[in-house]
């Protein structure tokens, strides 16, 4: 976004400020007076105690004078420039595969729980990383696409924002979302393709094994990034189930089995983080963008807004305004 002036000459218009100063000072230059005052139909003059009427005619010299910078502002045809880069090539898809399980409510990571971390690193990481392409699987007691690969970031993170914890049942059904994951980007032509996993468990259910998944990403040239989130041990938790509206809160034992993570991650031939804070998860998903990131063409589109009617419509009223102090309050001559 870029300010300036079509007409900058204008502001030459300035040094009639200086000008006119000079001109009185050598009483060349009379004020212009006008005769069309409250008291020329007999009306009742308003009277001001001498601070009171100092204060107003400063005022209104002052509303004055900036009525004048605005108009001359105006004069000089202000506009905003707004140029967004348009990619006109692919880059890589991701999908990210984010577990909404009971213990992703663990209260271990900055103090937040472990679904909010990753929800936040998440759309930070799409304000770092231009040129992707994002889509979302949630992944409970069985799999659910919330917004396949797509470049339109407004709905990714509308989508995103939809995720709670508990809304697809208590379970993690891992395999089923990295197949539900595999299945949207199998057809893609981008030229990278990758699935991040933010998990805080074990596989515990639906219908398909993480390694068979794992194997299905590996035979369609998909490489999955496990991120482990959150701390080993007992950690506070709090959440209210959306379905019963019952609120939840206690301490888990969080140790779940990197193991089993690892070995999805190597089966793809991608590569298994841990993260304990958000400063850890977005610089792993900073390594992971960048790892998988590909050479794009672009170009950039202008878009244009111009304000000189708000910067003239600015001036009248505030014209208007130091008129109605100085004339009508204050019965002075402009």
């Amino acid at each position: 976004m870029m300010f300036s002036f079509q007409n900058p000459s204008a502001f030459y218009l300035l040094l009639l400020i200086p000008v006119l100063f000079i001109l009185r000072k050598l009483k060349i230059f009379t004020k212009i007076t006008f005769p069309a005052v409250l008291s020329d139909w007999n009306g009742k003059s308003f009277e001001w105690k001498e601070p009171s009427r100092k204060f107003f005619s400063a005022a209104g010299n002052l509303l004055l004078l900036i009525a004048f910078l605005t108009m001359v502002a105006a004069f000089a045809d202000p506009k905003i420039t707004h140029q967004e880069k348009i990619y006109t090539t692919l880059g890589t898809d991701v999908v990210f595969v984010v577990d909404t399980s009971p213990s992703m409510a663990a209260k271990d990571v900055n103090g937040g729980n472990r679904l909010e971390a990753a929800k936040k690193t998440i759309r930070e990481l799409l304000v770092l990383q231009d040129g992707f392409r994002y889509g979302v699987v949630a992944l409970g007691s069985q799999a659910s696409v919330l917004v396949p690969p797509t470049s339109d970031k407004s709905v990714f993170n509308k989508r995103l924002e939809e995720l709670q914890v508990g809304f697809l049942g208590n379970g993690s059904a891992i395999g089923d979302g990295l197949s539900t994951a595999v299945c949207h980007l199998a057809s893609s032509s981008a030229p990278k393709r990758c699935i991040i996993l933010l998990t805080d468990g074990e596989n515990n259910s639906g219908e398909i094994h993480p390694e068979t998944a794992a194997n299905l990403a590996k035979a369609n040239k998909i490489k999955i990034f496990v991120v482990g989130i959150g701390t080993k041990g007992s950690v506070p938790i709090e959440y209210t189930d959306p379905v019963t509206g019952r609120l939840y809160a206690g301490y888990l034992d969080s140790n779940f089995n990197s193991d089993s993570l690892q070995k999805i991650a190597a089966l793809s031939e991608g590569r298994y983080f841990e993260a304990r804070t958000t400063e850890e998860l977005l610089s792993t998903l900073s390594v992971v963008a960048k790892t998988e990131s590909v050479a794009q063409s672009f170009t950039y589109r202008s878009s244009e807004q111009l304000y000189y009617d708000k910067f003239l419509l600015v001036a009248v009223i505030l014209f208007v305004v130091s008129w109605i102090l100085k004339r009508v309050l204050l019965n002075e001559t402009v």
